[in-house]
């Protein structure tokens, strides 16, 4: 399971026994939005980037667990959830762009 996967965990056990709607605050973000994410749906780029940052770590981590990117190269990757993409295809589709992204990173050096 990648770590994209494991964003609706990872929020889930940070936020422990704490409102909704006060962690939603404390980050940035709608509590409707905190609550899709915790049922395992991914934020657009923007709520994303709120949400790696309250966790404290880097959108790459989050992004792809062999991400050799540099912190400058941020991975610009976000589906919303729509009934024609699965979230198994939009995981599937974030880490081919993700790994096409470390490998044209590579070709650059």
């Amino acid at each position: 399971m990648s770590s994209l996967e494991n964003l609706g965990r990872r929020v889930r056990e940070k936020r422990g026994d704490r409102g909704i709607r006060a962690v939603a605050n404390e980050i940035g973000i709608s509590h409707a939005t905190l609550s899709r994410v915790e049922r395992g749906f991914l934020p657009d780029l923007e709520r994303y980037q709120k949400i790696c940052k309250w966790l404290g770590v880097s959108i790459e981590t989050m992004g792809s667990q062999n991400s050799t990117q540099s912190m400058g190269a941020v991975p610009q990757v976000h589906f919303r959830k729509k009934p024609t993409v699965s979230p198994k295809t939009a995981q599937a589709l974030a880490q081919l762009i993700l790994t096409a992204q470390v490998a044209l990173a590579r070709e650059a050096k």
